[in-house]
């Protein structure tokens, strides 16, 4: 088993921080997290894979260690996670929380609107 150290806080997560699917198969690293600061409320990761940059909700988010966090999803799901976009999914989503995140997502890893 994986030693990921003590449960932790979003905010100690740093770029490039292992990510694993539920089977503990290491998917990417961290590349930002995507936090709602004024709230105090985590939204979700921007996880590097590969040549790839997926995005990771709040909710599917197991846990996050020290030294790693753990997605609740299987690892052949975490491959077809979300990239970031600048309309995400639009005509899949309903206008709401999911949008506004990775809209928000969007623009934490293109430096902008």
């Amino acid at each position: 088993m994986i030693d990921l150290g003590a449960p932790a806080s979003y905010l100690s997560l740093e770029k490039g921080t292992p990510v694993l699917s539920r089977q503990f198969q290491q998917v990417g690293t961290v590349h930002v997290v995507v936090a709602d600061e004024g709230a105090d409320v985590f939204d979700a990761l921007v996880i590097q894979e590969e040549e790839h940059l997926r995005v990771a909700l709040a909710e599917e988010v197991e846990s996050i260690h020290e030294f790693g966090v753990v997605l609740a999803l299987d690892t052949k799901t975490c491959k077809k996670l979300r990239e970031p976009t600048p309309e995400p999914e639009a005509a899949a989503l309903p206008e709401g929380a999911v949008r506004v995140r990775l809209r928000r997502a969007w623009e934490l890893v293109s430096g902008g609107s």
